[in-house]
C-alpha cells in the first residue's frame, strides 16, 4: 500500500520507522521513572541505553518493569509493533484483522516468544480472545443438528481449534476433514466438525481490545501508517486496528490523531502543517495547542504540566510539545527521556517523526551508532525495507 506515497519519500519512510525501534530502546534503561531529577542524576546529559537497573528507582517515584532486559533491547511496545509489521509482511502490507489477532496471541499469550512486561491492554485483549473464542465454541455447540455424544463435541473441538486459530473461511473444510478423519471416519462426524470449525470463525469479533486509552493503542502504529499512508482508508484502518488490543473510542481518536501526524510527516508536508491537521481528530484541541507554545525545548515541565504518564491525553501533548521545538533526533529523544514516565511508549511517535523529518546520520538524524546499538537492528531494519519496498 506504500505506493500511495512517490518511490522519493520511501527512505524517509524507512528512516521513520528505524526511528521507533532507536527511540524505544534508547528509552528502556529509565522507562518509568517519573522523576527528572534522579534521571539527571542517574543518566546526565546523554541518558540514552542505559542498562535497565533497579537501583535506578532507588531515591525518585518509578516502577522498574525491566528486569533481565539488556541495552539495546526494545520494551514491550516495540514488541506489539514488530508483531504488527509481522503480520502486515504476511499480508502483502494489508491489515489483516484476524492474522494480526493469531500473531498477537501467539507471541504474548502462553507459549509465546515474550519475556518481560505484560501491559494492561495486552493483558485483558489476551483474555478477551480467550472469551471471544469460548463463545463462540458455544455458539457451535448450541447450534449443531448432528447428533454428537459430549465427548464427540469435546473431540472435535479439540480438532477443530488449532485450524480456527490460523485459517478462516474457505481455508478451513478441508484440512478440518483430514484432522476428523483420524479419530473419525464416518462423514457425518466430519460434516459436524466442518460446521463447528466455520461457526467458530464466524462468531470470532474483531473488536478484541480492552477499554483502555494508554499508549499502547498509538505506539505500534507507524508500520501501518507506512503501509497506507496516503490512502482514502488509513483513518478507517487504523480505526479496526487499534480495536483490536484498545476497544476504547477516546483512544481510536488520538490514534488517529497520531496516525495523521505520521501519515503527514512520511508524506513530506512540513512539520508545523502535520501538527495542525492532526490535532482535528481530537476534541481537546486547546492542550495540543498550549503544547506548541513557548519559543524552547523544556519537555521536564512538560511532563509537569500535561501529564507523564501512559494516558494518551497526558502523552501526546507532551510529543507534541517535543516535536514542535526539539531541532534533531538526538535532542528530541533525550528531551523525552528527561521528561520522564512513560518514555517508551512516546518514543514510538516522537522517533518516527522526527526520522522521517532529520532521517539518518549528520547533525540532526538518527546517529548512526545509535542504529547499530539496537538489539537484531539488522533484522529489524531488513523487515522494514521489505515492508515499505515490496508494495
Amino acid at each position: 500500500m506504500t505506493h500511495n506515497v512517490s518511490t522519493e519519500r520511501k527512505p524517509a519512510i524507512i528512516a521513520a520507522l528505524a526511528g521507533g525501534w532507536v527511540a524505544d530502546a534508547a528509552s528502556l534503561g529509565l522507562h518509568w521513572l517519573y522523576d527528572s531529577r534522579r534521571i539527571h542524576e542517574v543518566g546526565g546529559q546523554s541518558p540514552e541505553f542505559l542498562p535497565p537497573k533497579a537501583d535506578y528507582y532507588k531515591g525518585g517515584f518509578g516502577y522498574f518493569a525491566h528486569e533481565n532486559k539488556q541495552p539495546g533491547d526494545i520494551s514491550h511496545y516495540g514488541a506489539a509493533t514488530e508483531v504488527l509489521t509481522q503480520s502486515l509482511l504476511a499480508s502483502e502490507g494489508q491489515l489483516d484483522i484476524r492474522d494480526y489477532q493469531r500473531r498477537f496471541r501467539a507471541f504474548f499469550g502462553p507459549g509465546g516468544r515474550w519475556q518481560g512486561y505484560i501491559d494492561n491492554p495486552t493483558r485483558v485483549t489476551l483474555n478477551n480472545l480467550d472469551s471471544i473464542e469460548q463463545n463462540a465454541i458455544k455458539q457451535a455447540q448450541s447450534t449443531t443438528r448432528a447428533d454428537l455424544s459430549k465427548k464427540q463435541k469435546r473431540i472435535l473441538v479439540q480438532k477443530v481449534l488449532p485450524y480456527t486459530r490460523r485459517l478462516s473461511g474457505d481455508q478451513l473444510a478441508e484440512p478440518v476433514r483430514r484432522a476428523i478423519n483420524l479419530t473419525y471416519q464416518e462423514s457425518e462426524i466430519q460434516e459436524a466438525g466442518v460446521y463447528l470449525a466455520e461457526t467458530i470463525d464466524r462468531h470470532l469479533l474483531p473488536e478484541s481490545g480492552a477499554d483502555d486509552m494508554q499508549l499502547p493503542a498509538v505506539s505500534k502504529l507507524p508500520p501501518l501508517v507506512a503501509c497506507y499512508s496516503g490512502s482514502n482508508e488509513l483513518m478507517k484502518i487504523i480505526e479496526a486496528a487499534v480495536r483490536v488490543t484498545n476497544h476504547n473510542d477516546e483512544a481510536v481518536a488520538w490514534a488517529k490523531c497520531a496516525a495523521r501526524l505520521l501519515d503527514q510527516l512520511f508524506q513530506g508536508n512540513p512539520l508545523s502543517e502535520a501538527l495542525e491537521t492532526a490535532k482535528a481528530e481530537v476534541r481537546d484541541r486547546q492542550s495540543l495547542d498550549n503544547a506548541r507554545s513557548g519559543s524552547s525545548l523544556d519537555a521536564e515541565n512538560a511532563g509537569q504540566t500535561f501529564g507523564r504518564t501512559c494516558y494518551l491525553n497526558e502523552a501526546m501533548p507532551v510529543i507534541f510539545h517535543i516535536l514542535n521545538h526539539a531541532g534533531s533526533y538526538t535532542e528530541a529523544v533525550r528531551a523525552n527521556i528527561h521528561c520522564g514516565g512513560d518514555s517508551c511508549g512516546r518514543a514510538w511517535i516522537i522517533g518516527p517523526a522526527m526520522a522521517a523529518i532529520y532521517g539518518v546520520g549528520g547533525d540532526r538524524g538518527i546517529p548512526l551508532s545509535w542504529l547499530a546499538r539496537v538489539t537484531d537492528a539488522s533484522d529489524l531494519l531488513a523487515d522494514i525495507e521489505k515492508l515499505v519496498y515490496s508494495q
